[in-house]
C-alpha cells in the first residue's frame, strides 16, 4: 500500500496517529486516529488466519494508513474465492492487514498491533454464530493453587437429564 505523503504539511503536523508494529519490529505502520471502527470477528476464517479464538480489528481509510517501515517484509495472501487479501510479516508471520471487497477503500488492522489508543473501542461482534465452542465467554475464574497469576475455570457441573431422555 502506498504511503500517504500527499497530505499538506500542516495536515501532517496536526494529525494524531497511532503506530503499530509486527512482533519482530520489521514492519511499522500507522493510522490517523480515530479509527473508523473496531470490532471482534468470531468467524472461522479470521480465527484460523489470526490463530486465536477471535480476531479484533480496527478499520482505517486507506488514505489514512501508511507503512512507516518494512514494506519489503509484507507478503500478501489473496483468497480468490472470498476476494479478501491478508498481509503479514514475512519474517515473523504477524498478521498485518485484512482487506475485503465490500469496502475497497478500507484496510483493517489487528488491534493488537497497536500499543496505544486508536480512538475506537471494539464494541461490535461479528459472526457470533461461528463462535468456537472452546472460546472463553466470561465464565467465573478462580486462582490455580500454587501457580501465581494463573486463573482457571471451575469444572462445570454435569446437568442431570430427566429420566427417559436419550
Amino acid at each position: 500500500m502506498p504511503a500517504s505523503d500527499a497530505l499538506p504539511e500542516h495536515a501532517k503536523r496536526d494529525r494524531v496517529t497511532a503506530e503499530g508494529a509486527c512482533t519482530c519490529g520489521a514492519v511499522r505502520l500507522e493510522i490517523v486516529t480515530p479509527a473508523v471502527w473496531a470490532w471482534h470477528d468470531h468467524s472461522a476464517v479470521s480465527r484460523r488466519a489470526q490463530g486465536c479464538a477471535y480476531a479484533t480489528y480496527v478499520g482505517s481509510w486507506k488514505s489514512k494508513f501508511r507503512v512507516l517501515e518494512g514494506e519489503e517484509h509484507i507478503t500478501r495472501y489473496r483468497d480468490v474465492e472470498a476476494g479478501t487479501v491478508r498481509g503479514f510479516c514475512n519474517r515473523c508471520g504477524t498478521p498485518l492487514t485484512y482487506e475485503r471487497p465490500r469496502s475497497p477503500q478500507m484496510v483493517n488492522i489487528p488491534r493488537a498491533l497497536f500499543d496505544g489508543r486508536t480512538g475506537r473501542e471494539p464494541r461490535y461482534h461479528m459472526f457470533l454464530g461461528e463462535v468456537a465452542d472452546w472460546t472463553y465467554l466470561g465464565e467465573p475464574l478462580a486462582p490455580l493453587k500454587d501457580y501465581p497469576g494463573v486463573m482457571r475455570e471451575r469444572p462445570r457441573k454435569k446437568k442431570q437429564r430427566p429420566e427417559g431422555m436419550f
